[in-house]
């Protein structure tokens, strides 16, 4: 039975990545940090068949013990401070779990079984002001955020692990990818958790940001299967995994009010202290290499993703 270790298990992505590794026959194992409230929500459903490990990717020791106990073939590192609004906020903090984290790993894999394959967890967030349209991997960086300059930190300090200790390091290049996991906070489930508020009689507006950005939305359980891919390669390489579409925030928005029959410009309020210091406006990935080399292409649609989103709140605000 093959081991996988996941960092940032009970987030989006790691829920999703361990119900999939689940299904492939994997034991699992899930670093977690201590916390005065622990959210297992995402994770409730498996918690029985998953071995929860407490560490944390600030404490080296932590890290280089987790690995020792858990013994994992592969390692998935999702865990992150996450969120672009709060890394302007939180800049430091942001720059030590999603930049130098990243590096303790890779020293913790390397002191321990530098046969360990190792994802890292890089983000459509470093192109920032993009340089062409649309990007691949070989598309220059430009992040607009310190979490895009942390998450082109972790993505280099992956290569030079892979290229200066030959350990089997891979990047996924990640660009939107949503569902009815992610976190209020994210714009997408801000809209879908609003337009259910409002339709159930619990609210009645929603405020948000700039409509006008674009991003190339996707599903997060389909993108879980590429980082899975990336690891089972002869190769290590690094990949960008995308739609190959974009859609701005106003068609979210459109698409979700009207799923319920509403018009959003009666609810929808736009918030300058939303806007971003320095905004990404347009991001659009080609994923033409993941589809070559690994076999993979979304299989949930933007407009279908959008439904999911708002049935699953719709379903959640009835019951509470």
């Amino acid at each position: 039975m093959k081991r996988a270790l996941i960092t940032g298990i009970t987030g989006q992505d790691g829920s999703y990545l361990a119900d999939f590794l689940l299904a492939k026959g994997y034991e699992v194992f899930g670093m977690v940090r201590r916390a005065s409230t622990e959210n297992f929500e995402r994770i409730e459903h498996i918690r029985s068949r998953i071995h929860l490990h407490q560490a944390d990717l600030l404490d080296q020791l932590s890290v280089i013990e987790l690995l020792k106990e858990s013994k994992p073939q592969e390692v998935y590192n999702l865990a992150a401070q996450s969120f672009v609004p709060t890394s302007w906020t939180q800049p430091t903090l942001t720059g030590e779990f999603t930049a130098l984290g990243v590096t303790k790993m890779l020293e913790a894999i390397k002191l321990v079984d530098p046969a360990i394959r190792f994802y890292q967890a890089s983000s459509s967030e470093m192109f920032g002001k993009v340089q062409e349209t649309p990007q691949n991997e070989n598309t220059p960086f430009y992040p607009r955020s310190p979490y895009g300059v942390a998450k082109v930190y972790g993505h280099f300090i992956s290569i030079n692990y892979r290229e200066s200790y030959n350990l089997f390091c891979v990047s996924g290049i990640l660009f939107n990818h949503e569902s009815p996991r992610r976190g209020k906070e994210f714009v997408t489930r801000k809209i879908t958790d609003g337009v259910a508020r409002i339709k159930l009689g619990k609210a009645n507006e929603v405020r948000l940001g700039n409509l006008d950005a674009q991003r190339d939305w996707g599903f997060a359980g389909d993108y879980v299967r590429a980082m899975w891919l990336m690891l089972q390669q002869h190769q290590p390489e690094d990949y960008v995994i995308a739609t190959g579409q974009s859609h701005s925030v106003q068609e979210f928005v459109e698409l979700a009010f009207k799923h319920v029959g509403l018009d959003w410009r009666n609810y929808v309020i736009v918030d300058p202290s939303l806007f971003r210091p320095a905004e990404v406006n347009h991001l659009r990935g080609d994923a033409s290499k993941a589809a070559q080399k690994l076999g993979w292409k979304p299989e949930i649609a933007f407009e279908e993703l959008v439904v999911k989103m708002v049935e699953a709140d719709l379903e959640r605000v009835r019951h509470t």
